[in-house]
């Protein structure tokens, strides 16, 4: 694996942001907390110490170990990092006596500097800061300012230290990748070979390396991420990849027949399993949404453990565990809080005495989407709109019924469906219908009826951490709404979610 850049995280909200941004430079990144940092530093070619939503002020600031950082590798503080190499250098930082934060514009860039190549004075930048450096710390050369921020960027002068008080990796920051660039490339001398052909290269070799004659087993969700480990591992170890789809009686309509004719023409070696009924059994009569999640959780290691005992010698799991999911579970504070469980199947049980490979665990989700490309796998397949875990089991409020999930499914493909004849499905993130657990007043021909309620949901986003509903076109949600009550027994009234996350979630459970 590539050992390019460190980022050190201190709890920022953009920490995700810089990576992302790095990566785009075709730069590998690495995100480590700042209180766990890796064994062997000078391995990396670049250091990066993001923002924090502490104060270096304050008691409970963030203290890094950077003795084996400053002044040995390149490194760049961006914000707290700026600040806090400011404060334990010799300089000060103070509150700050106007508000910093938003939109700013650079009114003064030295242009003799490497670090702002191509970045003219007047370049907009995003401000997200309540202290404010006073003073620069020792050796320290000014090399921009705004109109409020005397020292927006500055140098220490016998190293290659560089630190900015704005934040380049959002894109308020018009010229953030470029000055990112002139830091990584320019000054840090990083090639840009992080690509997905390469990635495919080097993850099939180290592969070959870690499995031998292994076998392994998979469980195929349909989704994005499990297909593209699955292509890889298959890549890798050939007909020693077993995959198992399960159908929990909680897919899209028709979608256990069609993926698996789909994972077939791939050539992946693939057992169908319908455990339907199983399922459906487990959850009669649960209403509350994290018990649904933690039944069907159970309930398909279960099952998947049933097929993995069948094939002889298995000796690894394989999971489509990307890179958010890593960072999460190594988090400045620990694993947050759960807000819901099995949002994918997550960690083996004891009884399962199984290793975990993990291809992907070092990709955001657009990344996984162009390395399959690049192994030129369909893109529908890849376009393909992210599904929860747990299925419309959380489409259904209340319990869960064979009929209700009849209703969901046809409501649903009507939608979807839709979405694709108008051209608009790959303009939308994800988009699903909801069971609501009401009854309406409505007139059918001369007669009244009280029947379900659904609502729509369409949402656009790059990771799903934020989400914005989507306008979609009046005419268009006229036609489904009418086909929906039209076509679908039960349902006689259609609502359209434009809630935006946050504060909404995109599921409703």
């Amino acid at each position: 694996m590539q050992h390019d850049v460190l980022i050190l995280d201190f709890g920022s909200q953009y920490t995700q942001l810089i990576a992302r941004r790095v990566r785009e430079l075709n730069i590998y990144c690495e995100i480590h907390p700042f209180n766990n940092l890796p064994d062997d530093i000078s391995r990396y070619k670049a250091v990066i110490l993001s923002g924090s939503p502490y104060s270096v002020r304050g008691e409970d600031a963030p203290h890094p170990d950077l003795s084996e950082i400053k002044g040995k590798v390149p490194l760049l503080g961006v914000c707290y990092g700026a600040q806090y190499l400011a404060h334990f250098g010799g300089g000060s930082v103070e509150p700050s006596e106007t508000r910093e934060y938003g939109r700013a514009k650079l009114s003064y860039i030295d242009g003799d500097e490497p670090f702002f190549k191509g970045v003219s004075t007047g370049s907009q930048v995003w401000m997200s800061h309540s202290d404010t450096i006073k003073k620069l710390p020792d050796n320290a050369v000014k090399m921009a300012s705004t109109a409020d921020v005397d020292y927006a960027a500055y140098r220490i002068e016998g190293e290659d230290t560089y630190a900015i008080q704005f934040h380049p990796e959002v894109y308020h920051s018009t010229d953030g990748k470029q000055i990112l660039e002139n830091f990584l490339v320019g000054i840090a001398g990083i090639s840009q070979s992080w690509t997905p052909d390469n990635f495919v290269d080097m993850t099939v070799e180290a592969l070959r390396k870690q499995l031998g004659n292994d076998k392994v087993v998979l469980a195929l969700s349909g989704g994005v991420d499990s297909t593209v480990a699955a292509v890889l591992l298959h890549r890798a170890i050939g007909a020693n990849l077993h995959c198992v789809f399960v159908n929990n009686g909680l897919l899209r309509k028709n979608e256990f027949d069609t993926v698996l004719k789909r994972y077939e023409n791939m050539n992946l070696n693939v057992i169908g399993v319908d455990a339907s009924d199983r399922f459906l059994s487990a959850l009669a009569g649960v209403s509350d949404p994290e018990q649904k999640r933690k039944i069907i959780g159970r309930t398909f290691i279960e099952v998947f453990d049933d097929e993995a005992h069948k094939i002889k010698d298995v000796k690894w799991l394989g999971q489509g565990t990307i890179y958010p999911d890593v960072i999460e579970s190594i988090s400045v504070n620990g694993p947050s809080a759960t807000i819901k469980s099995h949002h994918n199947v997550g960690g083996l049980p004891d009884f399962m005495k199984l290793k975990v490979v993990e291809p992907l665990r070092m990709l955001f989700k657009d990344e996984v989407r162009r390395v399959g490309a690049s192994m030129a796998i369909d893109p529908e397949q890849l376009g393909r709109h992210p599904f929860p875990g747990p299925g419309l089991a959380i489409r259904i409020l209340g319990d869960i019924t064979p009929e209700k999930v009849r209703i969901l499914q046809e409501v649903d493909d009507i939608f979807v469906s839709g979405l694709k004849s108008w051209g608009l499905y790959d303009k939308v993130w994800q988009a699903g219908a909801i069971l609501l657990p009401v009854n309406s007043v409505g007139v059918m021909g001369d007669e009244r009826t009280y029947e379900k309620c659904v609502a729509l949901r369409a949402v656009e986003s790059t990771d799903g951490m934020t989400a914005d509903w989507v306008n979609l076109p009046y005419d268009f949600l006229q036609k489904i709404s009418n086909d929906i009550i039209n076509r679908v027994k039960g349902v006689n009234r259609v609502v359209y979610d434009i809630s935006s996350k946050p504060p909404a979630t995109i599921e409703w459970e």
